[in-house]
């Protein structure tokens, strides 16, 4: 059995892949969208600059991705997934 957190329930992480997100420091304008749109908490904010602080309960659902107005959040789906599976799919 994986990790699970009482905040996530009906979702287990199996195994790690490594890091496939990452954070253009030279693009990022720091507006706080990928903090705010996180359920993970994946993000903070550091000297007005997105920085990751863990991927650990990281769902690959990309909104960090999807709402970054600078393109500063480089995405990609990991090769089989983090490992990350749900009861819904």
């Amino acid at each position: 059995m994986g990790r699970t957190y009482k905040e996530f329930p009906g979702v287990e992480w199996i195994s790690e892949t490594g890091d496939f997100i990452k954070i253009d420091k030279a693009k990022c304008i720091g507006c706080s969208n990928c903090v705010n749109v996180c359920l993970a908490e994946c993000f903070e904010i550091v000297e007005k600059k997105a920085r990751i602080k863990t991927l650990e309960k990281c769902m690959e659902c990309a909104s960090c991705w999807y709402v970054c107005p600078e393109n500063a959040i480089i995405f990609s789906w990991p090769m089989g997934g983090t490992g990350y599976k749900s009861d819904w799919g």
